[in-house]
C-alpha cells in the first residue's frame, strides 16, 4: 500500500461512538459522567478546528463485531479518517475469513490493525493462549498490526505473545498505562524495556493525561513515562494519539496535542515528523 505523506500531523488513536446504536459499558460511575453522550466526527472535527490535523486513525471500543463494519464505512465516506483499528474474536478459528470479509466491505481497504480490550481480561497471559497466539498470526498473515490495551502488569505476557509473532506488528496503546499517579514507575520502566527491545514494536503517545492526576497534572507529570518512552522506542517507533474523547476527561483537544508538542520540544524536525506524522503512516501504512 501506498504511504501517505500528509504536511499535517497524523492522530493516530481517537474513538467516535453513538448511544442511541449502541452502548458504552465502559463509561460507568462519576468519573465517566461527562463521556456519557455520543460523540461523532462532526464533533471531533469541531475539536480539531485550528489545529495541524489532516488524518486520523480510529480505534473499537467495544468487543461487538457489527463496531468494526460501522468505522470502516465511516472511513470510506470521510476522507479524514484515513485507518481503522477493528475488533475481531481472535481465537475465532475463522479469524482469517473473518479479516477477507471485513476487507469485502465499503471502507475495507482502511482496516490497518485490530486489538481486543485485554485490559479487561482476568488472565494475565490471556495474549499467550494457543488459540489467541494462533488468531495473531492471522492477523500478521492479513498484512495488519495488533494493537496492545494493556494495563502496566500485562506487559511480560504481551512481551512473550510479541516475541512467539514476530511477523506481526505490535502498536502499544497508551504506553501500557504506566501509574503516573502513584510515581512508582519503575517496575513499568522494567517491563516496557524489554517489550521495545524486539525491534517489531512501536508505542503511542496517547492517553498519558488520563492516568495522571485530573486536578493537578501538568506536561511535566507526564514527562518521566514520555521521556522513558522515547529512550526506549526512539522517535522513529513513536506515534501521537489523542485518546480524543477520553482525553476530554482531563483537557481540551489543543491542549492535548499541546502538551505532546511541549513534551517533544526537544526533538529534531526530523524526529518531530516521526512521532506526528512518519510512524503512523508507515506502521498502519496509511492510504493516500
Amino acid at each position: 500500500m501506498s504511504g501517505y505523506a500528509p504536511g499535517g500531523v497524523v492522530d493516530a488513536h481517537h474513538h467516535v461512538w453513538d448511544l442511541t446504536v449502541r452502548d458504552q459499558p465502559w463509561i460507568t460511575g462519576p468519573r465517566l459522567t461527562t463521556l456519557r453522550r455520543s460523540f461523532s466526527l462532526d464533533d471531533l472535527r469541531a475539536d480539531l478546528r485550528g489545529t495541524p490535523v489532516t488524518a486520523t486513525v480510529v480505534v473499537q471500543t467495544v468487543t461487538a463485531p457489527e463496531e468494526t463494519p460501522e468505522l470502516l464505512a465511516l472511513a470510506h465516506a470521510h476522507p479524514l479518517v484515513r485507518g481503522v483499528v477493528g475488533w475481531i474474536d481472535l481465537m475465532d478459528p475463522a479469524v482469517a475469513d473473518r479479516l477477507a470479509a471485513l476487507r469485502e466491505l465499503p471502507g475495507g481497504e482502511r482496516l490497518v490493525a485490530v486489538r481486543h480490550q485485554v485490559q479487561e481480561e482476568p488472565d494475565p497471559e490471556w495474549l499467550l493462549r494457543p488459540a489467541v497466539l494462533r488468531g495473531l498470526r492471522a492477523v500478521a498473515a492479513a498484512g495488519l498490526a495488533y494493537d496492545l490495551v494493556i494495563l502496566s502488569h500485562q506487559l511480560p505476557a504481551a512481551t512473550r505473545a510479541a516475541a512467539l509473532v514476530p511477523e506481526l506488528p505490535f502498536v502499544l496503546d497508551h504506553l501500557a498505562k504506566p501509574p503516573l499517579r502513584s510515581g512508582d514507575l519503575t517496575p513499568w520502566s522494567r517491563d516496557l524495556t524489554a517489550f521495545a527491545a524486539l525491534p517489531h514494536t512501536t508505542a503511542k503517545l496517547s492517553g498519558l493525561i488520563t492516568e495522571a492526576d485530573p486536578t493537578t497534572w501538568t506536561p511535566a507529570a507526564l514527562a518521566p513515562a514520555t521521556d522513558t518512552a522515547l529512550r526506549l522506542f526512539g522517535p522513529h517507533r513513536l506515534m501521537y494519539g489523542s485518546d480524543w474523547p477520553v482525553c476530554r476527561l482531563t483537557t481540551d483537544y489543543r491542549t492535548t496535542l499541546s502538551t505532546a508538542r511541549t513534551l517533544t520540544a526537544d526533538l529534531s524536525a526530523g524526529e518531530h515528523h516521526s512521532v506526528f506524522t512518519a510512524t503512523a503512516t508507515r506502521v498502519y501504512g496509511l492510504a493516500p
